[in-house]
């Protein structure tokens, strides 16, 4: 990784390509830099030129932030006294490494590289936008970023919410949506996709600081289109967060507060007043990327995001140059991971000759000898967390506590845990303090134990003599109303973690070979696209389809909002999968048995129409999940009943045929026909666009056409958001309605009837339209039997639950287990294109090793005091115990690679003979004592 780099010049073409690279100086050599942070306690203050002292304060010398990577300190020239003015320098005799060097000067560098990923990021909207809502004039007006930094415990007022202007606490806040965002008038026309959920997240942070804050948010539509993110705005709903459809004139200082002027949609004129107002402000294209589409001869939207289109939405319109994140367009962070691994996916075919030339393993110190013999030394780090564990949690007390318990050699806190400079200072201290087992009390293991048995293995331990405890989840998240609780319970948790350390072991890891294939299952968009990009990278694999031939729900779609062809890229798609040598397709076929492990499944295929199909078993090392969705057809509004009633693809099909009436003289749609809180309890993503799709061709044909459609939010984010407005210019009519008050559909003969409440004329209002156009939701195909089949979780909605939303949004639980598509969630074409691509990126991983690393926490089995009663293999619900013959007696084994530790045979067997790796009977009781002996003393 290069930091503090220029980006000035891109030659050549895909493939051999030279990037000409301006290396600024740091001022500070990172290798030599402790982070000790004495250079910036005797370094002059600068002021920034934000309005808010208190989010402005910096120095020359800082780290961006707490969990800054590298988090080195470097100095920013700008405002450096030495570098600009030639006095100074009290920092260089104040470092005690002798990192700071102030004769470090520019390095010009040529880098050879076969491709480019283009990821800068996302720029800040001008405050000049900001400035009718006294922005800069008011302290107490702050955007959604600062007030973010508000909120941490490294912020300005330590995570305690305040006002700027005199330090009182907030008791009414609003939050203003769309700030910046969908705005002609400073030109973003666009929706930036992640301002109402960001809001609503920084809201419900606001009242688990402060229960009893009134906050209200201002919005024009509520955008929570993201798999299951309807249910926050529902949580924030039950807990008294209020929100207002509503377009914000201007804020004002009044009396103390500010006043919002603002305007319903009913056309009424209406004034609040509150401490604090919080500006959801969007996301604009980078201030460079100008610069960056002329030096690399890319094109750009008219918003200035990088231009891409429905079918290749990471390549731009240069060859070997992909983009990913914010700057191929407004988008959140799961999106923005997956679209990274999208990306490599793409960069990988690009270089898959140079593949495994050059590449550096990482390599660790001798792993210490750690016996029963050796004298037990446990360290124990309690987190912070910012404030998301210290605001109730008093961790120095539970730190305290811990360095008198038996057998801790050390103990400490840290601000963040899982910073660099923490991670170093914990394996620095391992190894200064010779610990020979780890206990962490901080947040969730399931997102950081991995990094933390990282750092035991940099420091020579085994990376399971480490225990982790959740203080976060179990402790401060719960009990936010009660700190002496939760206290007392963290060191309850900590006192066990303690106890079991000190009985755990080393245990050994193991490798086993990759099977170089994989299966796919599902032949529309998803699985062609997944199959395709390893295909390209190499790898073969077996596409399995129910159906009789290739496409999903792509066979019902004709064109993009865009207006390209759907039925053009599908047949390029199956061209390519046909003519691809090391890609089988396999239709009127399903799944009916696995079996396995990542990089070694063995998977049964049932072919045929008839009853008695051909069963194959192949062999493969991963398996891609793409089994696709399809319309959901709810049993309302006369669906099904009147001939004048359809879906919206059923008029998408229509209005691609000749017939002359096929845009109908007068239509009424009807947003989240049966989803968000009906038979369908979530939004499906794609049905806005699809009625801003057919509206729009609608008008194309008959100008004259009256189109009215019935709305509850228009979630037409991103650049959809031009057709919204295309639509509105054409004159369509979009009124919206209230969850308790729907439109009530009825047939009346050969005629339907549409009965509804205009929130905006304020009365009732019947028609009698040509036509009625439901935008239904999707529904996945046929997750319960398949989740059944590979052990996979899925969703209260039956879709397929990922390993983590944010960190791990392809990963499925299962090791070797990938999604995409309509089978993770309803999302539009070029997002499951992405979404595909990501998939075949991580599947191609272990493909590429050659060999998997194998957790060693599973079951073993002591043969002495097995009994062969197979038990444990008639309920291991992964196939991982096998009965072998020893010495011509029946013992249960353990397969390792499939085993996942879920403890099922250990607690079922009748002897006591199986145990798990990491807890053993021994550790648990010892948890069990730990706990117990302290009630004891209590009483006493």
């Amino acid at each position: 990784m290069i930091t503090n780099a220029d980006f000035l010049a891109l030659e050549g073409e895909a493939g051999d390509y030279t990037a000409k690279l301006n290396i600024r100086p740091r001022y500070i050599d990172a290798d030599a830099c402790t982070a000790c942070g004495l250079c910036t306690q005797y370094c002059p203050k600068h002021h920034s030129d934000s309005y808010n002292e208190g989010l402005s304060i910096t120095r020359p010398i800082h780290i961006d932030y707490a969990q800054a990577v590298p988090a080195t300190y470097y100095i920013d020239p700008s405002s450096c006294m030495f570098l600009q003015h030639d006095t100074c320098q009290i920092c260089v005799p104040v470092c005690q490494s002798h990192a700071i060097n102030f004769s470090q000067k520019p390095e010009a560098r040529d880098l050879k590289i076969g491709a480019v990923i283009l990821s800068p990021g996302f720029g800040k909207i001008a405050e000049s936008t900001l400035e009718k809502f006294s922005y800069g004039k008011h302290p107490d007006v702050v955007t959604a970023y600062e007030y973010e930094r508000m909120t941490t415990a490294s912020g300005p007022f330590l995570g305690e919410i305040k006002c700027f202007s005199d330090g009182r606490h907030p008791k009414s806040m609003a939050f203003i949506q769309c700030v910046g965002s969908r705005d002609l008038g400073c030109d973003n026309g666009y929706c930036s996709s992640v301002c109402c959920m960001y809001a609503i997240k920084e809201a419900l942070v606001t009242k688990e600081h402060d229960p009893e804050v009134d906050i209200t948010i201002y919005y024009m539509d509520i955008r929570t289109q993201g798999k299951d993110f309807d249910a926050a705005r529902e949580r924030a709903e039950n807990i008294g967060i209020k929100f207002v459809r509503a377009k914000v004139a201007d804020v004002t200082p009044w009396d103390n507060h500010l006043k919002l002027t603002y305007s319903t949609l009913d056309g009424q004129h209406k004034f609040d007043a509150h401490d604090m107002v919080v500006l959801s402000v969007g996301l604009e294209s980078p201030k460079d990327a100008q610069k960056i589409a002329d030096i690399t001869k890319i094109d750009l939207n008219k918003y200035d995001f990088c231009k891409t289109g429905t079918f290749t939405p990471l390549e731009t319109s240069k060859k070997g140059i992909v983009v990913a994140g914010a700057f191929q367009g407004p988008k959140d962070i799961p999106e923005s991971a997956t679209q990274a691994s999208g990306a490599a996916a793409l960069a990988a075919v690009t270089l898959k000759k140079q593949r495994g030339k050059g590449t550096v393993l990482k390599e660790y110190p001798e792993e210490l000898s750690v016996t029963d013999e050796d004298e037990v030394r446990i360290g124990v780090f309690v987190c912070h967390c910012g404030i998301n564990i210290s605001s109730v949690v008093d961790c120095p007390d539970v730190a305290n506590e811990a360095g008198g318990m038996e057998n801790v050699a050390y103990y400490t806190e840290n601000l963040y845990s899982c910073s660099q400079d923490a991670q170093e200072q914990i394996k620095q201290t391992i190894i200064d303090k010779k610990l020979n087992r780890v206990v962490i009390a901080a947040c969730s293991p399931r997102t950081h134990e991995p990094l933390f048995q990282e750092t035991l293995k940099d420091a020579g331990l085994n990376r399971n003599l480490f225990e982790m405890v959740n203080i976060r989840d179990q402790c401060s998240w719960v009990h936010a109303n009660e700190p002496e609780e939760a206290t007392q319970k963290s060191k309850d948790l900590v006192r066990m973690a303690v106890h079991k350390a000190a009985h755990i072991q080393p245990l050994p890891e193991q490798t086993v070979p990759v099977t170089p294939k994989a299966l796919v299952l599902g032949a529309g968009v998803a699985g062609m696209t997944a199959a395709l990009s390893l295909a390209d990278q190499g790898f073969p694999s077996i596409i399995v389809e129910k159906g009789d031939k290739v496409g999903g729900q792509m066979l019902n779609l004709k064109n993009t909002l865009n207006g390209e062809s759907i039925a053009a890229h599908l047949k390029s798609l199956t061209t390519k999968v046909e003519k691809a040598n090391n890609i089988e397709v396999m239709l009127n076929s399903e799944l009916v048995e696995t079996a396995g492990f990542v990089g070694n499944f063995s998977s049964v295929i049932a072919t045929g129409k008839t009853k008695k199909k051909k069963e194959t078993t192949y062999d493969h090392g991963v398996v891609v999940v793409a089994t696709g969705g399809h319309e959901y057809r709810p049993k309302m509004y006369e669906l099904g009943k009147s001939k004048k009633v359809c879906t919206q693809q059923e008029l998408e099909t229509k209005l691609e045929g000749r017939a002359k009436n096929r845009a109908p003289n007068s239509i009424v749609m009807i947003q989240c026909a049966g989803s968000r809180g009906d038979d369908l309890g979530y939004c499906s993503k794609v049905c806005c666009n699809h009625a801003m799709k057919n509206v729009l061709k609608i008008k194309e044909i008959n100008p004259d056409s009256q189109v009215i459609v019935l709305y509850r939010d228009i979630r037409t984010y991103g650049f959809a958001e031009d057709a919204y407005l295309e639509a509105r210019k054409k004159g369509v009519i979009f009124i919206p309605y209230e969850v308790d008050r729907k439109p009530v559909v009825s047939s009346k003969g050969t005629k339907v009837q549409v009965d509804f409440f205009d929130s905006i004329m304020q009365e009732d209002v019947s028609m009698t339209p040509d036509l009625v156009a439901l935008s239904v939701g999707l529904v996945p195909n046929s997750t319960d039997e398949l989740s059944k089949l590979l052990k996979l979780p899925v969703t209260a909605n039956k879709f397929f639950l990922e390993a983590h939303v944010k960190l791990r949004p392809i990963e499925m639980a299962v090791e070797g287990v990938y999604v995409c598509g309509l089978a993770h969630g309803p999302k539009p074409i070029d997002e499951t294109i992405v979404q595909a691509q990501a998939a075949a990126a991580k599947a191609a991983m272990p493909l590429v090793n050659g060999k998997v690393k194998v957790d060693p926490i599973v079951s073993t089995v002591d043969q002495e005091d097995c009994i062969g009663c197979g038990i444990c293999t008639s309920l291991c619900p992964y196939g991982a115990i096998t009965m072998v013959k020893i010495e011509k007696k029946r013992k249960a084994f353990t397969i390792a690679a499939s085993c996942k530790a879920c403890g099922i045979c250990a607690a079922h067997c009748p002897t006591f003979a199986i145990s798990m790796g990491g807890f053993t009977n021994e550790q648990l009781i010892s948890q069990i004592e730990a706990f117990g002996n302290k009630k004891e003393k209590v009483e006493a």
